[in-house]
Protein backbone atom coordinates (compact mmCIF):
# COMPACT_ATOMS: atom_id res chain seq x y z
CA UNK A 1 0.00 0.00 0.00
CA UNK A 2 1.65 3.55 -1.45
CA UNK A 3 -0.05 6.63 -2.48
CA UNK A 4 0.31 5.56 -5.89
CA UNK A 5 -2.99 2.94 -5.26
CA UNK A 6 -4.77 4.80 -2.90
CA UNK A 7 -8.60 5.10 -3.73
CA UNK A 8 -11.67 6.04 -2.16
CA UNK A 9 -14.02 3.83 -0.38
CA UNK A 10 -16.41 1.30 -2.59
CA UNK A 11 -19.44 3.44 -3.48
CA UNK A 12 -18.59 6.43 -1.37
CA UNK A 13 -18.27 8.27 -4.69
CA UNK A 14 -20.86 8.90 -6.79
CA UNK A 15 -21.33 11.12 -9.97
CA UNK A 16 -23.42 14.03 -9.84
CA UNK A 17 -26.75 13.83 -11.75
CA UNK A 18 -26.75 15.76 -15.09
CA UNK A 19 -29.99 17.15 -15.49
CA UNK A 20 -31.89 18.65 -19.00
CA UNK A 21 -29.47 16.58 -21.19
CA UNK A 22 -32.37 14.69 -23.41
CA UNK A 23 -35.09 12.41 -22.91
CA UNK A 24 -33.03 9.30 -22.32
CA UNK A 25 -30.82 10.52 -19.63
CA UNK A 26 -33.99 9.77 -17.20
CA UNK A 27 -34.06 13.73 -16.08
CA UNK A 28 -34.56 15.58 -19.90
CA UNK A 29 -37.04 17.49 -20.65
CA UNK A 30 -38.70 19.35 -17.32
CA UNK A 31 -35.39 18.27 -15.62
CA UNK A 32 -37.09 16.74 -12.32
CA UNK A 33 -39.06 19.82 -11.67
CA UNK A 34 -42.70 18.51 -13.10
CA UNK A 35 -45.03 20.52 -14.62
CA UNK A 36 -45.21 24.58 -14.75
CA UNK A 37 -45.74 25.95 -11.00
CA UNK A 38 -43.53 28.07 -8.67
CA UNK A 39 -41.65 25.27 -8.12
CA UNK A 40 -40.96 25.14 -11.32
CA UNK A 41 -40.08 28.83 -12.40
CA UNK A 42 -36.43 29.95 -11.29
CA UNK A 43 -35.88 31.25 -8.25
CA UNK A 44 -39.22 29.68 -7.62
CA UNK A 45 -40.24 28.06 -3.78
CA UNK A 46 -41.63 29.55 -0.93
CA UNK A 47 -39.09 30.97 1.81
CA UNK A 48 -38.94 28.55 5.10
CA UNK A 49 -41.69 29.31 7.32
CA UNK A 50 -44.55 30.01 4.89
CA UNK A 51 -47.60 28.23 5.00
CA UNK A 52 -49.22 29.62 1.26
CA UNK A 53 -50.90 32.46 3.62
CA UNK A 54 -52.13 31.00 6.59
CA UNK A 55 -51.15 32.61 9.93
CA UNK A 56 -47.67 30.86 10.55
CA UNK A 57 -47.09 28.49 13.59
CA UNK A 58 -44.61 31.00 14.51
CA UNK A 59 -46.79 33.80 14.51
CA UNK A 60 -49.94 32.28 15.94
CA UNK A 61 -47.79 31.15 19.10
CA UNK A 62 -47.93 33.67 22.22
CA UNK A 63 -45.00 35.79 22.99
CA UNK A 64 -43.58 35.05 26.30
CA UNK A 65 -40.72 37.08 28.53
CA UNK A 66 -38.51 39.41 27.92
CA UNK A 67 -34.51 39.87 28.48
CA UNK A 68 -34.04 43.19 30.32
CA UNK A 69 -31.09 45.59 29.02
CA UNK A 70 -29.40 46.45 32.05
CA UNK A 71 -29.45 43.11 33.97
CA UNK A 72 -25.61 42.20 35.94
CA UNK A 73 -24.37 39.25 35.19
CA UNK A 74 -21.93 37.90 37.52
CA UNK A 75 -19.33 35.40 37.76
CA UNK A 76 -20.12 33.03 40.05
CA UNK A 77 -17.09 31.00 42.37
CA UNK A 78 -18.28 28.72 45.11
CA UNK A 79 -16.58 28.27 48.19
CA UNK A 80 -15.20 24.49 47.45
CA UNK A 81 -13.26 26.29 44.94
CA UNK A 82 -11.47 28.97 47.31
CA UNK A 83 -9.89 25.80 49.27
CA UNK A 84 -7.56 25.21 46.85
CA UNK A 85 -5.84 28.64 48.42
CA UNK A 86 -3.31 28.40 51.06
CA UNK A 87 -4.59 29.46 54.70
CA UNK A 88 -3.67 33.69 55.12
CA UNK A 89 -3.81 34.23 51.66
CA UNK A 90 -6.07 37.50 49.76
CA UNK A 91 -8.55 36.63 47.18
CA UNK A 92 -9.56 38.86 44.89
CA UNK A 93 -10.66 38.51 41.16
CA UNK A 94 -7.24 38.77 39.83
CA UNK A 95 -6.81 35.67 41.45
CA UNK A 96 -9.78 33.90 40.66
CA UNK A 97 -9.28 34.58 36.94
CA UNK A 98 -5.24 33.63 37.21
CA UNK A 99 -6.29 30.05 38.81
CA UNK A 100 -9.08 29.33 36.66
CA UNK A 101 -11.95 29.62 38.01
CA UNK A 102 -13.93 32.22 35.89
CA UNK A 103 -12.92 33.67 32.62
CA UNK A 104 -13.71 37.33 32.99
CA UNK A 105 -15.30 39.63 36.08
CA UNK A 106 -18.17 40.26 33.49
CA UNK A 107 -19.85 42.86 36.28
CA UNK A 108 -18.44 41.17 39.03
CA UNK A 109 -17.67 38.34 41.02
CA UNK A 110 -20.27 36.82 42.96
CA UNK A 111 -18.86 34.17 45.71
CA UNK A 112 -21.99 31.42 46.42
CA UNK A 113 -21.78 29.07 49.72
CA UNK A 114 -21.76 25.81 48.55
CA UNK A 115 -19.18 23.69 49.59
CA UNK A 116 -17.13 23.78 52.85
CA UNK A 117 -13.91 26.58 53.67
CA UNK A 118 -11.29 25.04 56.89
CA UNK A 119 -8.79 28.08 56.00
CA UNK A 120 -9.06 31.63 57.00
CA UNK A 121 -8.78 33.43 54.03
CA UNK A 122 -9.79 36.86 52.84
CA UNK A 123 -11.56 37.57 50.09
CA UNK A 124 -12.66 40.28 48.02
CA UNK A 125 -15.47 40.36 45.65
CA UNK A 126 -18.40 42.45 44.42
CA UNK A 127 -21.02 40.42 46.04
CA UNK A 128 -21.57 37.48 48.60
CA UNK A 129 -24.36 35.17 48.97
CA UNK A 130 -25.26 35.60 52.92
CA UNK A 131 -24.03 31.55 53.40
CA UNK A 132 -20.72 32.20 51.80
CA UNK A 133 -20.44 35.36 53.88
CA UNK A 134 -21.02 33.43 56.97
CA UNK A 135 -19.16 30.44 56.37
CA UNK A 136 -16.08 32.54 55.36
CA UNK A 137 -16.45 34.44 58.72
CA UNK A 138 -17.06 30.81 60.55
CA UNK A 139 -13.37 29.68 59.48
CA UNK A 140 -11.79 32.62 60.62
CA UNK A 141 -11.47 34.95 57.01
CA UNK A 142 -12.56 38.05 56.36
CA UNK A 143 -15.10 39.24 53.38
CA UNK A 144 -14.62 42.68 51.99
CA UNK A 145 -16.79 44.12 49.72
CA UNK A 146 -15.23 45.77 46.15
Amino acid sequence: MDLSNLSPAAGSVKNRKRIGRGAGSGTGKTSGRGHKGQNARSGGGVKPGFEGGQMPLHRRLPKRGFTPLNKAVYALVNLRELETFESGSIIDPAMLIEAGFIKSVRDGVKILGDGELTKSVTVKAHKFSKSAAAKIEAAGGQVEVL
